[in-house]
């Protein structure tokens, strides 16, 4: 009888190609989603699966449901993200929905008694205060929490935590391991969902008019969904952190792959790089802009050499990832 996984999130970006992927490696699996009325949309994204793809209805933000669906569960991949308010002034707004619901999974998997969670956290968790600082980060450094930092990479930092604090006073047979992703980006599954795809789009579209001078560790979802099963299944996981971050390119160099890969179909994406100050006066106006200001000119980057090492993990270029993504967007009808 096939094990069984429970991916959170299965109308997310990553959750779609984590149920696509365990799938596919003959695992059942059951996913979360808010409401049953999603459940369609969830198979028709991830294709035909059979009677192998089953639904649990529950919510980060809510305690109901979660142990009816961690019944029977031998493993937990919890990629979902909770939705909190980014457009709010207040970083609780983002930090207590992700920690709090970081912590009713593993709740629940611990008490169901499953091998092990896999849980997404974020590069930035594992990152000096500012990225203007030259260095090659690894696991070993934990972001200091600071009301100074964007709210999002405070929630994913103090989300983070929170399940390390919460193992370290557990006593029991379930087993934790954190992944720590960069920019993901890669194939979309439907035009419904974009994800964290939306930049591509951006680039597509001729909206923007040049390209800021940030640096982005490009992974491809499906490399970051392969991590995460790696990990899932490896005894060396077992309580580790593994960064999941890809090959750092600037967005220049993006748009630069982007016109080599896709020719005309990529006419409108921008070339010209932006100065850091224009960037800075335009974050002024455009709130999307201003959690990019920390990272214009970043020199930090992050080693993978640990998943390198344990999990035998190598992300594939970025150039490949960001054509394929580009190209899927396009093909979904969705690059405008």
């Amino acid at each position: 009888m096939a094990e069984t996984v429970l991916v959170t999130g299965g109308t997310g970006y990553v959750g779609g190609w984590a149920i696509v992927a365990l799938l596919e490696r003959g695992y059942a699996v059951r996913t979360t989603i808010r409401s049953l009325t999603k459940a369609d949309a969830v198979r028709a994204a991830v294709g035909d699966p059979g009677d192998r793809l089953t639904f649990a209805t529950a919510d980060l933000m809510n305690d109901g449901g979660w142990d009816a669906a961690m019944a029977d569960v031998d493993y937990v991949l919890h990629v979902a993200s909770p939705l909190g308010d980014e457009t709010s002034k207040d970083p609780n707004a983002l930090i207590i929905p992700a920690r709090d619901g970081a912590l009713r999974v593993l709740k629940a998997a611990t008490g169901a008694g499953v091998k092990r969670v896999v849980m997404t956290s974020a590069a930035n968790a594992a990152s000096p205060a500012s990225y203007a600082e030259n260095g090659i980060t690894d696991e070993t450094l934990w972001t200091v929490d600071d009301p100074k930092l964007p709210a999002y990479r405070r929630s994913k930092t103090l989300a983070e935590k929170a399940v390390w604090d919460f193992m370290a006073s557990y006593d029991g047979p379930t087993e934790l391991t954190t992944i720590l992703p960069g920019a993901v980006l890669g194939p979309i599954l439907s035009a419904d969902n974009v994800g964290t795809t939306r930049i591509i789009q951006r680039m597509l579209s001729g909206k923007m008019p040049g390209t800021p001078k940030i640096g982005l560790e490009v992974v491809d979802v499906r490399d970051l969904v392969d991590l995460h099963i790696r990990a899932m299944l490896s005894p060396e996981a077992a309580g580790e952190r593994f960064l999941g971050t890809g090959e750092f390119v600037w967005m220049r160099e993006i748009a630069a792959a982007l016109k080599a890969g896709l020719g005309v179909q990529a006419k409108s994406v921008p070339t010209r790089e932006l100065p850091n100050f224009v960037v800075r006066l335009a974050s002024l106006t455009d709130p999307s802009l201003r959690a990019l200001t920390i990272s214009l000119g970043r020199r930090n980057r992050h080693t993978t050499a640990k998943a390198d090492r344990l999990l035998s993990w190598k992300p594939r270029p970025a150039a490949e990832t960001v054509v394929q993504c580009a190209q899927s967007l396009i093909d979904h009808g969705v690059a405008a």
